[in-house]
């Protein structure tokens, strides 16, 4: 991956640690923003809509 555009929450506070995403045509680039350099978690589209749809739910869990 090359120099993709990185993005944090805006709930985030500046400065603090938090997940960064970058998007691609092809998928969704996942990072932990205490260490741009290390590993990051790569999701297609599809897994990503699925994971935030999941998240959205909260507790509750699917009906």
């Amino acid at each position: 991956m090359t120099d993709p555009t990185w993005q944090k929450s805006t709930y985030s506070e500046e400065g603090s640690a938090c997940v960064e995403i970058a998007t691609t045509p092809t998928a969704i680039h996942i990072r932990d923003s205490k260490t741009p350099t290390g590993p990051c978690l790569t999701l297609q589209h599809p897994a990503w809509a699925d994971f935030v749809s999941y998240a959205a739910m909260g507790q509750h869990g699917p009906e």
